[in-house]
């Protein structure tokens, strides 16, 4: 157990040290921003990873914690000095709000089961977006407003290095939550709701603890993602947000925390690649068909997800391989028995 355990560590922190050392490797903007991209929404995915991976919660309604967050930084931004005392109180502020709106959601939504769950989130959710096109003093509505970043923001490759930090710190947060005590009772209601009642576990009480980590983290994903753009408008309000972050969960793979990452990488690097292919041939024009089926064939070949998948794979080889030393050790004790 220490080996494999230290061995993980081993591979996160390699990883972590090439992804240091790779802008000044290769310092090209557009990979520079693409990869600072594929961070911001492998934290929103790891956020959506904690209600479905490790909790069994379907949500439809987490664009509205992304969009709170994005939108608190950009408001705060443009009407205070865009210093970056303001950006980490914006941060902060955003998910104050984000934690305290997915309280209040999780007591009224989540006594509910599946679908009922789903639909109701996803109303919370279409209220929120309402409120943002309608309220448009403050958000501009449909338009959206640009705002000035902190100065130090302006060098890409230092904004690089904050959101990466970020999605180290989350990363290492996320893992130790899931491997608490109060991690071990959400897997359990995930696996058997019922029986984790029955051994005198309040489970609406652990489901909304899920939703209140699921909902800062997601807010402060938004808060990287708004100051990226530099403009913020209802878009990181919409469904096409929840589902972008539960189809990179599903085709990572489910409570792994790490898949959520690497579909990030995939769906992100997808969509830069299938967008840069439509310049030079026409047919990639809608490149979002391809896209879809690129979904489509990750569902069927990979139903577990990539990480999913391999492990799988690694576990039949495994009882393959111990199989298989068994019956070669078996003919060999009778043997000698015999003799």
């Amino acid at each position: 157990m220490t080996m494999r355990l230290s061995l993980q560590h081993l591979c996160f922190f390699l990883i972590v040290a090439i992804l240091v050392l790779l802008p000044f490797v290769n310092d090209s903007r557009t990979l520079i921003i693409l990869l600072t991209q594929i961070f911001i929404f492998g934290i929103l995915a790891m956020s959506y990873d904690i209600l479905l991976g490790y909790t069994g919660i379907v949500s439809f309604g987490h664009a509205m914690f992304f969009g709170l967050g994005a939108y608190t930084t950009a408001v705060m931004l443009k009407q205070m000095e865009p210093t970056l005392a303001t950006f980490l109180l914006s941060i902060v502020v955003g998910m104050l709000l984000a934690g305290f709106i997915s309280f209040l959601v999780g007591l009224l939504t989540l006594r509910l089961k599946s679908h009922f769950f789903a639909m109701l989130t996803l109303s919370f959710s279409g209220l929120f977006l309402v409120v943002a096109e309608k309220w448009r003093s403050v958000t501009y509505g449909n338009d959206g407003f640009t705002f000035r970043a902190p100065e130090m923001f302006r060098d890409r490759m230092t904004f690089y290095f904050i959101v990466l930090a970020c999605l180290v710190v989350i990363f290492i947060a996320l893992y130790r939550f899931v491997h608490s005590p109060t991690g071990r009772i959400l897997i359990a209601v995930r696996e058997n709701e019922q029986r984790t009642k029955s051994l005198g576990y309040n489970t609406l009480y652990y489901k909304v603890i899920a939703s209140i980590v699921a909902g800062t983290v997601a807010s402060l994903a938004g808060s990287l993602y708004a100051v990226s753009l530099r403009f913020v408008n209802t878009s990181v309000m919409t469904m096409d947000i929840t589902l972008d972050a539960l189809l990179m969960t599903i085709i990572g793979g489910v409570g792994t925390l790490v898949g959520p990452l690497l579909g990030s990488a995939v769906i992100e690097y997808a969509q830069h690649a299938l967008s840069g292919l439509a310049r030079d041939y026409p047919i990639f024009e809608r490149w979002i068909i391809f896209f879809g089926i690129l979904y489509i064939l990750a569902v069927i070949f990979f139903p577990k997800g990539i990480i999913g998948s391999l492990r799988l794979m690694f576990w039949k080889w495994r009882l393959k391989h111990k199989d298989k030393n068994q019956t070669s050790v078996v003919p060999s004790q009778e043997k000698e028995r015999f003799e």
